[in-house]
């Protein structure tokens, strides 16, 4: 049952169709698990937890620096050097104290990337470096729990759900061996792929089929032009292929 204040938080949500008391009640007992603490984090957590999601775990390892406050509105300047997990914490026990926060201050990697994601119902992929956001895929495939990708670069960006075994996962598709580099971004761009991965992580908890699963949807900025494409699962893949 909802408190008198939670029906009032959540009523403009609520009057939608498809959502209802019970879309609030499938939300309000789900565990997400967001991958970084960043620029695509930021407008994921933010939304998810003003949306009612009841526990929401978040996992990184690094600082805040003066020179992520351009896209990471979850940060700000008083917070430079803090750790961004503690960070992320602080803004979202401001947005809804009814939303439970677990902060992990590590970092993702083969080692620990199924224990760390194996009670959540969803998984977000947020990261911002290949080697982990591979040894997190292989966690979804390994535990058949669905994974939201995320990917941004400039004006340009891109999200999947990928809900294994029924769809390719992300080496299907995704290189393990890009160019080491930094990766150029305007704030908004993470903010609309970041609302995109928030929407479809809803629909998903909600039972909101989405033409989404098991594709890919590009969206240039500079076009204002979304582009979307079926993944193919790929026999020879090293972490769901047949091989």
């Amino acid at each position: 049952m909802f408190s008198s204040d939670e029906l009032q938080r959540y009523n403009r949500q609520i009057i939608i169709k498809e959502w209802g008391i019970k879309g609030q009640e499938k939300l309000s007992n789900s565990h997400v698990f967001i991958a970084g603490g960043g620029g695509l984090a930021s407008p994921v957590a933010m939304y998810l937890a003003a949306a009612g999601v009841g526990t929401i775990t978040i996992c990184d390892n690094d600082i805040v620096d003066i020179s992520n406050l351009n896209r990471q509105i979850i940060h700000n300047e008083t917070r430079i050097g803090l750790n961004k997990a503690d960070s992320v914490y602080a803004t979202l026990s401001s947005i809804n104290h009814h939303v439970k926060i677990h902060i992990i201050k590590r970092k993702i990697k083969a080692g620990n990337a199924v224990s760390l994601t194996g009670n959540s119902d969803i998984i977000i992929d947020c990261l911002d470096n290949f080697p982990s956001r591979h040894d997190l895929n292989k966690a979804s495939v390994q535990l058949s729990i669905p994974l939201v990708h995320g990917g941004v670069s400039g004006f340009s960006g891109q999200v999947s759900l990928l809900v294994p075994p029924e769809t390719a996962c992300l080496s299907c598709f995704l290189t393990s061996k890009p160019e080491r580099k930094k990766i150029p971004i305007q704030g908004a761009t993470a903010g609309v792929i970041g609302s995109l991965q928030a929407t479809e992580t809803i629909k998903f908890i909600l039972g909101i089929p989405t033409p989404l699963k098991g594709k890919i949807l590009f969206w240039d900025g500079m076009a204002m032009k979304f582009d979307s494409f079926k993944l193919k699962k790929n026999a020879g893949c090293k972490v769901c292929g047949k091989e």
